[in-house]
């Protein structure tokens, strides 16, 4: 049974790469504003899981909605205009542009969605001193610490106020240190904002941060507190 009031939700969802199964039934649901991890060993489905459920790999069999609309459905253009404006993303390696400063990487969906450079960069600038890195603004990517650029790449995830982050490993390429800062800031500044996050992690003190916990074994989920 899914849980009332869902922002996001998977139902028995298929994907075989190669004749390899990736995901053999998986289900998932999150609510706004909550933090779920997604938990589970190389190789489970959970980053294939996630790919599904922010529209970027379309499932062989089942059916993912978001916000009442049938994903699925939708064309590769409208899921991409929805990645635009209702989710945010957060990779392993940050996936900044080298080449832009880190106020102008931070701006840059913005600016792809019209905003005037100005006005962008001052949101941008907002976003970086909320994650503690208003003075990396002028910098480029190489120039400041991994830790530093994962906070970027959250302030980036976050300054179009969408209603889902995905974050793909946020931590996997930080110390412990850096990793426990980068996942307090996310979701606090999630929270506040009623954003849901979807966090896929191996790792049992990132999942801490969480609500919530979902694991992926061969392909299928397992949700302790909410059956599905």
């Amino acid at each position: 049974m899914i849980p009332e009031g869902s922002l996001l939700i998977a139902e028995d969802l298929h994907k075989t790469y190669a004749h390899t199964p990736a995901l053999a039934g998986a289900c998932f649901s999150i609510h706004p504003g909550e933090v779920v991890a997604v938990l589970g060993p190389s190789g489970s489905g959970k980053s294939t899981l996630l790919h599904c459920l922010a529209g970027i790999v379309q499932p062989d069999a089942g059916r993912v909605r978001y916000a009442g609309r049938d994903l699925t459905a939708l064309s590769d253009a409208e899921r991409s205009a929805l990645r635009r404006t209702d989710f945010g993303f957060v990779f392993q390696f940050g996936q900044l542009v080298p080449e832009l400063s880190c106020t102008e990487n931070v701006a840059l969906p913005l600016r792809l969605a019209g905003i005037r450079r100005k006005a962008a960069e001052q949101v941008a600038m907002e976003w970086l001193e909320r994650l503690e890195v208003a003075d990396s603004g002028s910098k480029r990517p190489g120039e400041i610490s991994g830790g530093q650029g994962q906070r970027v790449a959250v302030a980036r995830a976050l300054v179009t106020s969408p209603r889902v982050v995905f974050a793909d490993e946020p931590t996997g390429a930080l110390d412990s240190y850096s990793g426990e800062r980068v996942m307090e800031l996310l979701t606090e500044a999630a929270r506040s904002s009623n954003a849901a996050v979807v966090l896929v992690t191996h790792e049992t003190r990132v999942a801490a941060y969480s609500d919530r916990e979902i694991v992926v074994r061969d392909g299928r989920t397992r949700d302790p507190d909410h059956s599905l």
